[in-house]
């Protein structure tokens, strides 16, 4: 009896389970699915925002820390073309110019003010990076700690003079002369101006910079201005008519390497040395001309989107499409990995003080 009336009362507590009240069990099953209803949306939608590639609808954009008109502008509007094909979720893509400072402007603003999120990357003149060891109180910067994605070409870069100067070749640059040799030059940290300098106290030409000038579109119009009688400049830069009309002389290769319609007789800078040990100084000073067209972002940047980004450069600069283009603008491609640069820049960290020291001299620091 006492089980029977215990459970008579189970049963008045729960009418809810009663089969005798199939309205309140119609309620609660509707409830059960509306529940599942919303939470399977919200798994859904989770899992399309995480499948969603973190790219997609964004815009990259790429700074230039150099003037329009420049082979570092000109790289960076080709990669501006082919660069989000291969990227996942296809990514409008933009170019911001932003000189100063022989773009150390640039620079520091991708570990400043630029967001942090992989979705600004830079690119500037490389000679930035071993002004960073001659001159760290201007250049402070630490390179090492920047993400590299990829550099797509060394800088082949020459120096040359305006025919109508009456220098030849190398052996006239020593000639005595009764009108001295002007040279351009932009800012510190800009590969002209180092070129120059290195021409001057390494090698011992008698000339004088002319400073002043924004970049080396701007140089060019002053050499043919006659403003200035020549300049050290990428080789891709040099106008057509200029090689084709025989307008310049070439009288110096920086870089040891030949490229096409290039004079294998002018002489290469790094056989021109003494010695040994200027040979070593040789080599520091003109290191970032073989590191070339870099492009980097912040080291805040999360290394997953890193790795995005370096795998999407390498598949670019590997793209016959990508090349050809390069082809018939004129523009050399010789790419290294993010994984390379950063270890060739670890390696200009560590050469020996007395070489920086030397090179100090000879840069003008």
């Amino acid at each position: 009896m006492r089980h029977e009336l215990h459970t008579e009362r189970e049963l008045k507590m729960t009418p809810q389970r009663s089969p005798h009240n199939p309205s309140a069990a119609k309620k609660a099953l509707a409830a059960a699915a509306a529940t599942a209803l919303l939470l399977f949306g919200v798994d859904s939608s989770a899992r399309a925002a995480e499948a969603r590639p973190f790219y997609a609808g964004k815009t990259l954009t790429i700074v230039v820390g150099l003037p329009p008109g420049g082979g570092g502008d000109a790289y960076a509007r080709l990669v501006q073309r082919y660069f989000s094909q291969r990227i996942p979720g296809r990514p409008a893509v933009a170019v911001q110019n932003l000189p100063g400072a022989g773009s150390l402007k640039a620079v520091m603003y991708l570990n400043t003010t630029a967001p942090a999120d992989g979705t600004v990357l830079a690119t500037f003149s490389s000679a930035l990076i071993s002004e960073a060891l001659t001159a760290p109180a201007r250049v402070q910067a630490d390179f090492r700690s920047y993400s590299w994605i990829g550099n797509v070409s060394e800088d082949v870069r020459v120096c040359y003079v305006w025919g109508a100067s009456g220098v030849k070749n190398w052996q006239d640059m020593f000639a005595p002369r009764q009108k001295e040799l002007f040279m351009g030059a932009t800012a510190r940290g800009t590969a002209g101006t180092a070129d120059t300098a290195m021409l001057q106290n390494l090698f011992g030409v008698k000339l004088r910079q002319v400073q002043g000038y924004s970049g080396s579109a701007d140089k060019r119009l002053a050499v043919e201005r006659r403003e200035i009688d020549g300049d050290c400049g990428g080789w891709t830069q040099m106008p057509e008519d200029w090689l084709r009309d025989k307008k310049i002389n070439v009288v110096v290769r920086l870089s040891p390497t030949l490229v096409a319609g290039m004079d294998a007789s002018v002489p290469f800078g790094g056989d021109l040395v003494k010695t040994p040990r200027d040979r070593q100084l040789y080599d520091f000073l003109v290191a970032p001309e073989r590191l070339g067209r870099l492009f980097m972002v912040s080291s805040k940047v999360p290394p997953d989107r890193v790795t995005t980004l370096r795998t999407a450069f390498d598949a670019m600069v590997a793209d016959p499409a990508f090349r050809a283009e390069a082809l018939r603008i004129k523009l050399l491609v010789t790419p290294m990995t993010g994984a390379e640069v950063a270890r060739r820049i670890a390696e200009l960290y560590a050469t020996p003080a007395d070489v920086i020291a030397r090179a100090k001299t000879i840069v003008g620091e």
